[in-house]
């Protein structure tokens, strides 16, 4: 099938599913406003087969140290599948089925399912990697970029990790677990019951980001839009706590945004 948009739609809410966009949610519309910051970068997209920053593009994979293009110098960042067209598996009014098939720069073959299902007040994202022969480390997670204002208040956060992950002047996570500072953030949480954070925008819209997964990274730094990113390991966590893809145990992980008007 094709790599053409696809829109989905439950009650009153309308999402946009851009394949030929690197796999992306380009837009939620909830009663006819966007939730989502709109852009060809922006939307929410993919990380896969890694999350935020690799500590200068290079991680170990069995005895082989492997090297990532460097496009977040002097690291790697967010990985490569959101750089390439993902293909159309199948889709229904409130479902699509998207595939994606790891390839250069990565060195290991493997496939990437994402299936976006929306409900009258949900929409969940379910992302697995999938490996042909031989295992490697992978991550899976999201980066939304979730528009500060929808015309009213700004958007307030509400969120309780156990933790904060000590961020060094690199931006990479130093190894050390702090408690969680004020913002503005651009920083990594441990949330070991799962992902929990909460998105108000007064007398509008709340906005529950939750995942079974125990990390997520908050970006708040930008005037436009405020990111909250569920995933797999922290950043840089191909080299400090990876996941193993085998052929017999696939890497799955899911969000559900839900919502409710105020």
């Amino acid at each position: 099938m094709s790599d053409e948009d696809i829109t989905l739609t439950a009650g009153d809410a309308e999402v946009t599913v851009q394949p030929g966009n690197g796999g992306r949610v380009g837009g939620l519309r909830i009663g006819g406003v966007e939730v989502l910051r709109q852009g060809e970068r922006f939307g929410c997209f993919p990380m896969v087969p890694w999350c935020g920053r690799i500590r200068d593009g290079r991680f170990l994979d069995g005895a082989a140290v492997r090297q990532m293009p460097l496009n977040a110098p002097p690291h790697a960042i967010h990985g490569t599948a959101r750089d390439s067209a993902w293909r159309t598996a199948r889709t229904s009014t409130a479902e699509a089925v998207i595939t994606h098939e790891l390839a250069d720069p990565w060195p290991h073959k493997g496939r990437v399912t994402q299936v976006v299902a929306l409900t009258e007040d949900a929409l969940t994202l379910t992302m697995s990697v999938e490996t042909y022969d031989s295992s490697f480390p992978a991550q899976i997670g999201w980066h939304p970029w979730f528009n500060r204002n929808l015309g009213g208040e700004d958007v307030q956060l509400d969120f309780d990790p156990a933790w904060q992950e000590e961020r060094g002047d690199d931006h990479l996570p130093t190894g050390n677990r702090v408690d969680p500072k004020p913002g503005p953030w651009d920083d990594c949480f441990g949330m070991p019951g799962g992902v929990d954070v909460t998105l108000t925008w007064p007398g509008q819209l709340e906005l529950k980001v939750a995942s079974r997964q125990e990390w997520v990274v908050v970006y708040d730094e930008q005037d436009a839009a405020v990111c909250v990113e569920p995933q797999t390991g922290p950043p840089n966590g191909l080299n400090t706590l990876p996941h193993l893809v085998t052929p017999l145990e696939p890497l799955e992980a899911t969000t559900t945004w839900s919502w409710r008007r105020l």
